[in-house]
């Protein structure tokens, strides 16, 4: 039987994997080019999955472009267009994690003693979407022409590999301590009789 404690770490992990996986959604930051000219100036361009910024604009636009998704484009625009929907379902389902969460630790001994197979199941669920994400980022970052030397994964593409990893985890030590913790002691009264109505 999964106790409280085990429940209490795994939400505030859970919640700082949530934080993670929103600022990998609208920080634009997935993939990143960085050059140092000759006269001293640094050039910097960043791609995120709905925003691509420049330093020398200091501007950001829509990414992809309708450019990007022309010609023999199109695949990659269909790739990246699949991976920010495949985030954005991510963190509907983290936040509805958390719900759950919030209803096994305040629901008392019945829901901590079951909830923990819903639970693990949803962060599995989240794992795998976000596992899937990144690695399609990696392809396209190894494979298409336009990310050519200089180019580098970047801060979004670690947050959404660590808040992934976090969930997972999650998911394995809620299931084990399934097995591993004994009962929790004490009874609890039914809710009508504990005022003695």
């Amino acid at each position: 039987m999964t106790r409280l404690i085990v429940y209490s770490t795994g939400f505030v992990a859970f919640l700082g994997a949530t934080a993670m996986t929103l600022a990998a959604i609208f920080i634009p930051d997935w993939v990143t080019w960085t050059v140092d000219s000759s006269d001293g100036g640094h050039f910097t361009r960043t791609i995120g999955l709905h925003r691509s910024c420049s330093s020398t604009t200091g501007q950001c636009i829509h990414f992809p472009q309708q450019e990007d998704c022309s010609g023999s484009d199109r695949y990659f625009c269909s790739m990246w267009r699949s991976v920010g929907f495949m985030m954005s379902f991510a963190a509907v389902l983290e936040l509805a994690t958390l719900v759950a969460y919030i209803m096994v630790i305040l629901g008392g001994k019945q829901k901590r003693e079951g909830g923990w197979k819903v639970l693990a199941s949803m962060l599995l669920l989240i794992g795998v979407v976000q596992c899937a994400s990144m690695a399609i980022v990696a392809y396209l970052f190894d494979n298409d022409e336009r990310f050519f030397i200089g180019w580098k994964l970047d801060k979004s593409w670690i947050l959404c590999t660590v808040s992934w990893s976090i969930a997972i985890l999650s998911a394995a030590f809620i299931s084990l301590s399934a097995f591993v913790f004994p009962p929790e002691d004490g009874y609890e009264l039914i809710p009508s009789e504990r005022y003695g109505r």
